[in-house]
């Protein structure tokens, strides 16, 4: 459980985590909570165990990133819900890269569910509630002086390298990683360093056994969509990694 006393104030509560200071000030706890949100917070519920399986795939697969080159701010898993991790003033954009068509492409395109996309596309949103995290160009992003080019090069250059090590790993997991959001922030170092999570939540991920689409959603496509078995779809993300994990060793 959190440490509440004076090491562990709490800083900020989003949608799915509470992020608490420690005795260093370069040093934080993010705490994953059971909430769930969709439709920027139009829809709220609660996960069961949601914040566990979060926490250990975020671990796992940051764990995996960095050992591809991928640095991130991941120090080390204090609980089944709590990461220690590097404080980073975190860019003010969502990194989505997309494989397989879905979502908000589909419903603003007209392209079909489930068409692979080829290439791939890496787009950018703006993180900003009250806007609605809006698609930005890179000319809006310019415009906006939210990044600078060299940085923005950066942000595409490892949004590629971590699609192709996880879309590797989740297809020997039987699982098709359809699309995914990444965050970024720059440490005390002016280092540029993966950061928030990689779960469930930040995911589309599909079984690649099951041909029904309803049936093989495994990410919060199931909570958004009220399919059903949502808690059960993101245990089964964590078993399909941890039987990898312990085949790979």
């Amino acid at each position: 459980m959190i440490d509440t006393s004076l090491d562990n104030q709490k800083l900020y509560e989003g949608k799915a985590k509470i992020i608490y200071a420690t005795a260093d000030p370069e040093v934080l706890i993010t705490y994953f909570k059971d909430d769930a949100t969709a439709f920027n917070a139009q829809k709220k519920g609660q996960i069961t165990n949601k914040g566990v399986v979060n926490c250990k795939v975020t671990t796992y697969l940051y764990t995996l990133l960095e050992k591809q080159g991928i640095a991130t701010h991941l120090i080390r898993q204090t609980s089944d819900r709590e990461l220690e991790v590097k404080r980073v003033d975190i860019v003010p954009l969502e990194v989505v890269v997309r494989n397989i068509a879905a979502g908000s492409l589909c419903r603003q395109t007209g392209i079909a569910l489930g068409t692979r996309l080829s290439p791939f596309l890496v787009e950018f949103y703006y993180k900003n509630d009250d806007l609605g995290d809006p698609l930005l160009t890179r000319d809006r992003i310019a415009a906006m002086h939210i990044t600078s080019p060299a940085q923005l090069d950066q942000l595409v250059d490892k949004a590629q390298t971590v699609n192709a090590v996880l879309t590797e790993f989740f297809d020997a997991c039987g699982i098709t990683l359809v699309d995914f959001k990444l965050e970024f922030g720059v440490d005390a170092n002016g280092t540029l360093l993966l950061a928030d999570e990689i779960s469930p939540d930040t995911c589309r991920l599909w079984d690649k056994a099951e041909s029904d689409q309803r049936k093989r959603v495994m990410d919060k496509d199931r909570f958004r969509q009220d399919l059903g078995g949502v808690a059960e779809g993101y245990q089964a993300v964590l078993e399909r990694i941890l039987e990898k994990a312990i085949h790979s060793d």
